[in-house]
């Protein structure tokens, strides 16, 4: 086994032993809590009162502008690392990144083309 092997082996025994050393010792020590608050049941938002209903029918352009978020976050999450990790993969590299943003921008202008992203 290799030094990093042996040191991540060793980090994730030693950090299994910390955890069951703190699980048996609040086993020991009975640690619980004193009592139940009575606010501990009620719904937390910003400290005030809850209004209405929780589930409520939300519009699917809310879904929609959601999916195209993440789609460009997810966009932006796998291009900036590998155009780090990839600094000489050359014309067949930028061909790759090329192809994945284009199939992104497919997508972008079959929504605008459909009317998908229209606010009403």
């Amino acid at each position: 086994m290799t030094a990093p092997g042996l040191f991540l082996v060793g980090f994730l025994g030693s950090a299994a032993l910390l955890v069951g050393v703190f699980v048996a010792a609040a086993r020991i020590l009975r640690v619980e809590r004193r009592s139940r608050s009575p606010l501990a049941g009620k719904a937390y938002e910003c400290g005030e009162e809850p209004e209405g209903a929780a589930w409520i029918r939300f519009h699917p352009r809310y879904y929609v502008v959601a999916l195209c978020f993440l789609v460009f976050d997810v966009e932006a999450a796998f291009l900036f690392p590998w155009a780090v990790a990839n600094r000489g993969a050359g014309w067949a590299g930028i061909g790759a990144a090329a192809a994945f943003v284009a199939v992104l921008l497919a997508g972008w202008w079959y929504a605008l083309r459909t009317e998908g992203l229209r606010w009403q």
